[in-house]
């Protein structure tokens, strides 16, 4: 019955061409009106506006901004452009909508050439804007006329959305799925491919230590916490664990890294070995295993203990790392950089030239807190940074989601890349999705965010390896991510866990490949 009623609504939706030709040119017989606008969250003020132009003509016009082009807010548009348009023809009072793929109306108001052009009654108050001038003399000009609809009643999006953004992460999910003609099943069906193929990391091996301890009081002449030990857990993180991600996800893998010659090194070598990853362990006795300590008092994280050398490694070592990437015979190399040594200005050119042609070459830089740029990865199949490091990167703290991934596939020549928003999500842009596209996040809780990326470039590298489309990468990957944020420490994400969650998502959605409505 969705479909139908979906179906239903979605034959108002039709290209400009489309539309003059079912409407005819002008002069008509029926008066047309239309109403253009960015239509983000509709609210009473938008019906208000519909309704009253509705009223002066027989048929109305709905002309959306199309995703690129709305600029109001680094992450605006809220709702994409296909659902936007969904969402007025919904509308009785709409007869047809269409997305406007100009920056301005002015195209779309001289090929269509509307007897009424409706306008909020904003846009009459004190002197006219620039941009509503210049729409008023092309309307003038074919002998058309602009209508101001009342306006007592006013809302702002942008306000709306600030105080509470609706929860419509799967209806974002399902537009993309149903418009790319991708189901869940053939999600389902691109886990099983990943035995096939063998994957190289390189990277920083992290250890993610969790010290519990209960809070018993505190000094009275200094604020220094009194905490009672519990327990210590040592997890593998870092470029370690996207190999282990990487293999229960079923792939043969090989680990090139960097461990200091202390406890930690034997710790790793153990898990590795466990979980059937091949390692290529270069042990620097000048430096540790690089050691990331969490106190935990009551369930709060109190205080955060490193132990790290981010200074460049040796030459030798890069030499050894170089020689490493030219034997190992793989589908993938993956350069999962955490800024700890082995990843610099000097290093990245010298060991990305070191993989073949033929070969991926995969990246996933999070610097943290520390110095580096994400720029420095060119030419790379994909890239999956965050977005502070994207803006730090291209010192741009002020552009839109859209032009900040745009500018920065034209900096370093990427073929795919999965910007990572947090909680926001991720906005993905590729070969055949050059305007990008918005995935939203699909945790249900959020117990610990740290991993998350690791487990999205893990499996969005293998999805990218079986299918070649950076839709299907970023689903799987995200999919990946909120699983790991809903576990307590950085632990393994396998396919299992994957398809849970696309069931969880199908269900909620209401949408089975196997239902007759």
């Amino acid at each position: 019955m969705f479909k139908k009623i979906k179906n239903q609504y979605s034959k108002k939706i039709v290209s400009l061409e489309k539309l003059i030709k079912q409407i005819g040119k002008h002069p008509r017989k029926k008066k047309v009106i239309l109403c253009h606008g960015n239509f983000d969250v509709v609210h009473p003020g938008h019906i208000r506006h519909l309704t009253y132009a509705k009223s002066k003509a027989d048929i109305l016009v709905v002309s959306i901004t199309a995703d690129r082009f709305i600029q109001k807010g680094i992450y605006r548009p809220f709702v994409p452009e296909r659902l936007r348009a969904l969402n007025m023809a919904a509308f009785e009072m709409v007869d047809y909508v269409t997305i406007d793929k100009n920056e301005k109306a002015l195209k779309i108001l001289s090929n269509l050439k509307p007897d009424f052009f409706a306008k909020g009654f904003e846009y009459t108050s004190g002197e006219m804007p620039p941009a509503t001038e210049e729409e008023s003399k092309v309307v003038q000009k074919y002998g058309g006329e602009m209508i101001f609809t009342p306006g007592d009643i006013v809302y702002s999006s942008t306000k709306l959305l600030n105080l509470s953004q609706p929860k419509i992460n799967n209806y974002k999910l399902l537009d993309l799925m149903q418009k790319n003609k991708i189901t869940f099943d053939i999600l389902k069906q691109t886990l099983k491919k990943f035995k096939k193929f063998k994957v190289h990391v390189i990277g920083d091996t992290i250890i993610d230590s969790y010290t519990k301890t209960n809070l018993i009081g505190g000094y009275t002449k200094t604020p220094t916490a009194s905490v009672l030990y519990q327990e210590k857990i040592d997890y593998i993180g870092g470029a370690a664990i996207v190999s282990k991600h990487l293999k229960k996800a079923g792939a043969e893998v090989c680990f090139t890294t960097i461990l200091g010659s202390d406890g930690l090194k034997e710790f790793v070598i153990k898990n590795m070995k466990k979980n059937k990853v091949k390692l290529n362990a270069i042990i620097d006795k000048t430096r540790p295993t690089t050691n990331k300590n969490t106190i935990i008092a009551g369930g709060y994280n109190l205080l955060k203990i490193d132990k790290v050398d981010n200074q460049p490694i040796s030459t030798t070592a890069l030499d050894k790392i170089k020689n490493f990437i030219i034997k190992q015979k793989t589908d993938a190399v993956v350069f999962s950089d955490f800024r700890h040594g082995i990843f610099n200005k000097t290093s990245i050119p010298i060991l990305s030239r070191s993989i073949k042609k033929n070969i991926y070459k995969i990246a996933d830089s999070q610097v943290a807190t520390r110095w580096g740029n994400i720029t420095d990865f060119k030419g790379f199949d994909l890239l999956t940074p965050n977005e502070k490091e994207a803006r730090f990167s291209l010192a741009d703290q002020d552009s839109s989601i859209s032009d900040l991934t745009r500018r920065l596939i034209e900096k370093t020549k990427l073929k795919n890349l999965i910007l990572k928003l947090g909680e926001r999500g991720v906005f993905s842009s590729g070969k055949n999705y050059m305007r990008g596209f918005v995935l939203p996040s699909f945790s249900n809780m959020v117990v610990d965010a740290v991993g998350t990326g690791d487990a999205m470039l893990a499996y969005a590298t293998l999805a990218l390896l079986s299918t070649k489309s950076i839709l299907i990468a970023s689903i799987l990957g995200s999919f990946a991510a909120a699983c790991e944020c809903e576990k307590e420490g950085n632990i393994v994400i396998g396919p299992e866990d994957i398809i849970k969650k696309i069931n969880i998502v199908e269900e909620l959605s209401s949408y089975r490949t196997t239902s007759k409505s």
